[in-house]
C-alpha cells in the first residue's frame, strides 16, 4: 500500500486546496493520506516553510506548491495500488 504524505503547516489555503483535491483521487487507489505540520518541528520548518505544501509519494518529495494529480494518477496505477 502506498503512502501519500502532505508536509503543511496550519492555514495554508495551498495546503488545505492539496488535500481537497487528493481526497476523491486517493478514494480511487489502495493508498494512505498522511499530513506532516511542519511547525511541529525545527528542521521540518526550515527545509519546507517556502515550498508548501510538499507532496510525497512513498517518501519521495514529488511536487512543491501544487499537486498534478494526473502525474500522481499514473504513479499509484505504476505502483499497482489500484
Amino acid at each position: 500500500m502506498s503512502t501519500v504524505t502532505v508536509y503543511l503547516r496550519p492555514g495554508c489555503h495551498l495546503c488545505e486546496q492539496a488535500i481537497a483535491e487528493l481526497g476523491p483521487l486517493l478514494a480511487d487507489f489502495a493508498a494512505t493520506l498522511a499530513t506532516v505540520d511542519i511547525e511541529t518541528d525545527d528542521d521540518l520548518h526550515r527545509r519546507y516553510l517556502e515550498r508548501i505544501p510538499v507532496i510525497a509519494l512513498d517518501g519521495q518529495e514529488l511536487y512543491d506548491f501544487h499537486l498534478d494529480a494526473g502525474d500522481l494518477r499514473r504513479r499509484l496505477a505504476a505502483a499497482g495500488t489500484e
